[in-house]
């Protein structure tokens, strides 16, 4: 039989000896083949989901944004309503005046102090709550024995409610048998007596030790847990390569801890502008108006002075200032992770 011939290249590949030729590794000079998604290319745009799954979403969200609207932006409505008039809680509001309570705000001194009296306890809840709760945090992690106890003990506190804390530490500040007096008098500062909780210029503070007793054992738990979140390897790497304790802490742990310290500073702060039933029972706001808080300004002219509507302007007020807070720091603190957390979901579809 004659041999079959062929031409052109599939001659020339069969003609060839030895292994047959592997493709070419792709190199940055390689040219990419049609199939390769172009870099830079834009990102497909997502598909719509069916009209079933959207139903089906919708029926899950209705409930919850039905409380949502009853419960939060209808308050929010009537109150921003009921701030524009001179109104007493009876009736139909009536006696429309603007914005006459907003510019009464400005002009209140109590109000003021109120603002002033929050920074001064933000302020004290950075400086001294939190990197306490840190450093008891980073404590209770090392291999301490009975720790479990500890941990519970230390956060029990903040298990108790704020209206029983208060009447606690009413007992403590007493002025007779208290036990605040008598351990200043074991530590030789003297006997306080009603300094505590009857001086104007104590008793500011004396609300700050009851408020880093209730609430430090809460980020002390935050902190454990973002610590106990950071891979042991990267401290044992710090570590092997000569790092101290110290030098550990300062630029591996802390650098890692810092979205849970940034979510523990904001809690903190709006804790401290809502500020409210703790101070209402241990001192009322008192004394001459030296622990009032926003809130409970709000609550004395709502439902002890019955001027309904400048207690709404102060609430529209406390609202807003929230709002405004809340909103920068997630716009400049934030941001860098709440963009990771989109990123890492935006990778995982």
């Amino acid at each position: 039989m004659p041999r079959e011939t062929t031409h052109g290249p599939e001659a020339s590949a069969r003609t060839r000896t030895g292994p047959p030729a592997l493709s070419p590794v792709p190199t940055q000079n390689t040219p990419r083949p049609a199939t390769w998604p172009a870099a830079g290319s834009a990102p497909r745009a997502p598909r719509r989901l069916p009209r079933h799954n959207v139903v089906a979403i919708a029926l899950f969200l209705a409930p919850a944004s039905l409380l949502f609207v009853l419960l939060v932006v209808t308050p929010i409505l009537l109150a921003m309503y009921t701030s524009l008039f001179k109104w007493n809680g009876f009736g139909i509001p009536a006696d429309f005046i603007g914005l006459g309570n907003y510019t009464r705000l400005l002009d209140d001194t109590v109000f003021v102090g109120d603002l002033k009296r929050g920074a001064i306890l933000i302020l004290l809840s950075l400086v001294f709550q939190l990197p306490m709760a840190l450093g008891l945090a980073m404590l209770l992690n090392q291999p301490l024995r009975g720790r479990a106890v500890y941990r519970v003990l230390f956060f029990a506190p903040y298990v108790l409610s704020e209206v029983i804390t208060a009447v606690l530490f009413k007992l403590v500040f007493s002025p007779n048998q208290g036990l605040a007096n008598k351990v200043t008098s074991w530590l030789g500062l003297g006997d306080l007596g009603a300094s505590w909780l009857a001086d104007p210029s104590w008793v500011l503070y004396s609300l700050f030790i009851v408020i880093t007793w209730k609430y430090f054992g809460f980020h002390m738990i935050l902190y454990l847990a973002g610590r106990q979140s950071i891979p042991n390897e990267i401290i044992e790497a710090a570590e092997v390569d000569g790092a101290s304790v110290w030098k550990t802490f300062r630029y591996v742990t802390l650098p890692l801890l810092g979205p849970t310290i940034r979510i523990s500073v904001f809690l903190s702060v709006i804790g401290a502008i809502q500020l409210f039933d703790m101070v209402w029972v241990l001192t009322g706001g008192g004394p001459v108006n030296a622990s009032e808080t926003m809130a409970v300004t709000m609550f004395q002219f709502g439902f002890r002075r019955f001027e309904v509507g400048y207690a709404s302007a102060i609430s529209v007020a406390m609202f807003l200032i929230s709002l405004v807070f809340a909103l920068l720091y997630q716009r400049y603190v934030l941001r860098r992770d709440t963009e990771g957390a989109v990123t890492t979901m935006g990778a995982r579809r």
